[in-house]
Parts: structure tokens; C-alpha cells; sequence
């Protein structure tokens, strides 16, 4: 029993760093450039709009290298099922032997922009196999991104299943 307690007292206790590292984030891009902050319904700029794109595909083809390129040191993934992995474990899962992804595209993105942070996301089907067993799942994915030294890069992702 107090393992079991531990271990949901870890979970709360991640769940609130993630959301603390994603508010501070926010709270400095706004602070930073609420002057150059793009009015709702205008694209990215060309930079990330880019980055974005590579993440996307560096994810559907495994590319580790890139992908460590693309996000934070610190960058944080909260998962569907409310766990936490930091970028080592993140990128870890990519170089497990028989995992792949399918393609997939996001629907209903999502884009906003606060100086040298942005909010990109969307609706998207993630399907993989792992094990020789295939599953799939509807998601809901947010990405916070924070340019620093002229790059883009992500520094917080939230992953939430949608119910069938």
C-alpha cells in the first residue's frame, strides 16, 4: 500500500511540475513581446511553421537525432494516460526495437502565438505497433514551443485521449 500511494503521490507530484513549467512559460512569452503578438487566426511564422513540420515527420520516421534537435533539454511530455517522461524517456521510447508509428495528420490545428512562444496542437489519430500488436488512439495534442537563439523548439507536450 505504500508504494502504491508513493507512486500516486509522484504522479500528482509531476502533473504539477508540468503544469507549472507550461504556465511559466507562457506567462514569459507574454511578458516578453505582448507588442508582437499576432492577432487569433494568423499563420506562423515561416520558422516554426517549419519546425513544426519537421517535428511531425521526424516523429512518424523514428528520427531521434532530429527530434532531440527539436525539443528542450527540460521538454516535458505528459501522456494520454496522465504520465510524465522528460526527453531522455521520450526519446528512448523511439529506439525500441518493433515500435513504429503510422503516418498521420493533424486535424482542427491549433496556432498561437506569444512573441518567442507558441501553442500548436490539434486532433490527431496515433496508431503504432509495438510487439507485433497494433493499437490506435484519438488524441488531442498541444505543443508549447519557446524560440531561443533564433531556433524553435519545444518545450512542454500534453497528450489527451478522446473518448470513442
Amino acid at each position: 500500500m505504500p508504494n502504491q500511494l508513493q507512486g500516486k503521490a509522484e504522479q500528482t507530484r509531476r502533473t504539477f511540475i508540468a503544469t507549472a513549467a507550461i504556465a511559466a512559460t507562457l506567462v514569459i512569452g507574454l511578458a516578453q513581446s505582448s507588442a508582437s503578438a499576432r492577432p487569433e487566426g494568423t499563420k506562423l511564422p515561416p520558422d516554426l511553421a517549419q519546425a513544426w513540420k519537421d517535428y511531425n515527420q521526424a516523429t512518424m520516421r523514428k528520427d531521434v537525432a532530429k527530434l532531440s534537435s527539436l525539443v528542450t533539454d527540460d521538454y516535458m511530455l505528459v501522456n494520454s494516460d496522465s504520465s510524465v517522461q522528460d526527453k531522455t524517456s521520450y526519446l528512448a521510447d523511439f529506439r525500441v526495437p518493433g515500435f513504429t508509428l503510422d503516418p498521420y495528420e493533424i486535424e482542427q490545428p491549433l496556432q498561437k502565438m506569444w512573441g518567442n512562444t507558441a501553442l500548436t496542437g490539434g486532433l490527431f489519430n496515433l496508431g503504432w505497433t509495438q510487439d507485433g500488436r497494433h493499437q490506435s488512439r484519438r488524441l488531442r495534442i498541444a505543443h508549447v514551443w519557446s524560440k531561443k537563439d533564433g531556433r524553435w523548439r519545444i518545450a512542454y507536450t500534453q497528450l489527451t485521449r478522446v473518448p470513442e
